[in-house]
């Protein structure tokens, strides 16, 4: 697969593509322990970005070379290995995820006066 066809992957497209390259180059999965904790390193430093940027801490100068887009496509990558080691289908999920949204809160934000 070429950089171009990787652009416009689904989500299902995209698990195929985290587990061809986790066994061709990747060698192997780190354990789900790992990874689940590698998840939680790569939100942090996601989080870092967001405190920084939208928040009221600033930057170190050390920081200032950041990228938001990167560092929310290692948190994707990471879980995308996590549903690929537990076999959970993302696609599948994320439907139900959202059928499950628009069943429950089809009026619970339009209602709320705090928004």
């Amino acid at each position: 697969m070429n950089l171009t066809m990787i652009q416009h992957l689904t989500i299902q497209e995209a698990q195929e593509q985290v587990d061809i390259w986790i066994r061709t180059v990747g060698k192997r999965y780190f354990s789900e322990l790992t990874n689940m904790a590698i998840l939680t390193e790569e939100v942090g430093e996601l989080a870092r970005i967001m405190a920084r940027t939208y928040g009221d801490q600033s930057f170190k100068k050390s920081e200032l070379e950041v990228n938001l887009a990167d560092e929310m496509a290692d948190v994707l990558w990471v879980l995308i290995c996590l549903a690929n080691q537990t076999g959970v289908d993302l696609n599948e999920a994320f439907a139900k995820n959202m059928e499950k949204k628009i069943l429950r809160d089809k009026d619970r934000h339009q209602n709320n006066p705090k928004l």
